[in-house]
């Protein structure tokens, strides 16, 4: 018998939506000993994931990039979009401004080597298992994985 996603996702999930503000993440994560959470809209749909991983950027030192200034015109010698993009997540106050927005996610039917291999390709540690609408049923990390099978 294969195990799928519904067999060993956590049904009771802690999520945050878009608007709230970042300290309220890191209280969660650290009164619930996890490491990531779901974001959703009011309808329950999978919008972004915020990680410890996400907080920790916003401690991160950002560098100016170098450039040359020439009569009066400066000329990047690297992309300053990264520069801006570091930025803009070291001021985040919002969940939205912080969150990642590139996510994966299974369905409750995803076999856990399908998610397993899904984790390991994208260097992730959880993937939230959705409906066909997108609305959030459960999630699956790491442990879970492990403790699935342990049991097997």
């Amino acid at each position: 018998m294969t195990i799928v996603a519904k067999d060993i996702m956590t049904k009771e999930v802690i999520t945050v939506h878009p608007g709230e503000d970042v300290e309220k993440v890191a209280r969660l994560l650290l009164e619930h000993n996890i490491s990531g959470l779901p974001v959703t809209d009011a309808e329950g749909r999978v919008l972004g994931v915020i990680t410890e991983g996400d907080l920790v950027i916003r401690e991160k030192e950002i560098k100016v990039p170098a450039y040359g200034e020439i009569l009066g015109a400066v000329f990047y010698l690297q992309s300053p979009k990264k520069f801006f993009e570091e930025l803009k997540r070291t001021i985040a106050r919002s969940v939205e401004e912080l969150m990642s927005k590139q996510i994966y996610t299974v369905g409750p039917e995803a076999a856990v080597s399908e998610i397993s291999a899904l984790m390991v390709k994208k260097s992730i540690n959880r993937v939230p298992v959705v409906d066909k609408d997108k609305k959030l049923l459960g999630i699956v990390s790491r442990q879970d994985i492990i403790r699935a099978v342990q049991k097997g």
